[in-house]
This record gives structure tokens, sequence and C-alpha cells, in this order.
């Protein structure tokens, strides 16, 4: 299991979140649209991390599930799933960073531990 499907199991976008990532300038409304259409909150999750592609996205990424209440989210992200240090988890299509406070998806076939 990687951290990006770990974290998926808990964020919650459907009560504001995606509201306040529209306000952040992190989405546009076609994306959240995307990501309401998916049918299951854990589709529409995954659907919303796969476009958070940069560090700015991310940051204000973390910044809104603050806002939004979701600060067991960001305890999560920020101690790296409980693991002591820096590290790059990869699944079929996506790295998933984490380091304290930023949060950075890329699509790449690329997979380091520091």
């Amino acid at each position: 299991m990687t951290l990006k499907s770990e974290i998926s199991e808990y964020i919650e976008p459907d009560f504001g979140l995606l509201d306040e990532l529209l306000g952040r300038k992190v989405l546009t409304r076609r994306q959240i649209a995307d990501v309401r259409s998916e049918r299951t909150v854990y589709r529409r999750t995954d659907a919303l991390l796969d476009i958070l592609t940069t560090q700015d996205q991310c940051d204000k990424f973390i910044k809104a599930l603050k806002k939004t209440g979701q600060q067991h989210v960001v305890n999560y992200i920020t101690h790296n799933g409980g693991l002591n240090h820096s590290v790059l988890l990869c699944d079929d299509s996506a790295v998933v960073v984490c380091v304290h406070l930023c949060m950075w998806l890329a699509h790449s076939s690329i997979c380091n531990i520091h």
C-alpha cells in the first residue's frame, strides 16, 4: 500500500475541500466537475490526488485540508505515514513525495528512497 492509497482512505472531498481548492486556484471548475463525476468517494479522492502535480498545488492542498477540518490527514502526511524519514512511495501511475508540509504528486516511473 502506498502513501497515496493510504491517505485517500481518509480524505473527504465532498464537504468543502473541492470548493476550497477552487478558491485557492488549485483546481478549475472543469476539474472539479470531473472529480465530482466519479461514483464513489474513494474514486473522487483518487481523481483529486491525480490532479495535484506541482509543489504549489500540494502546498495549497495541505492548507485546504487544514481549513476544511482534515488536520488528521495533514498529520498523517507530514509524519510520512508514521515513518521518521522523507520517502517516495510508488504505485502504478504516481510518485508521492512527503516532506514536512508539502506533498507533491508527479507522474513518473522513478522511485527513490531518501
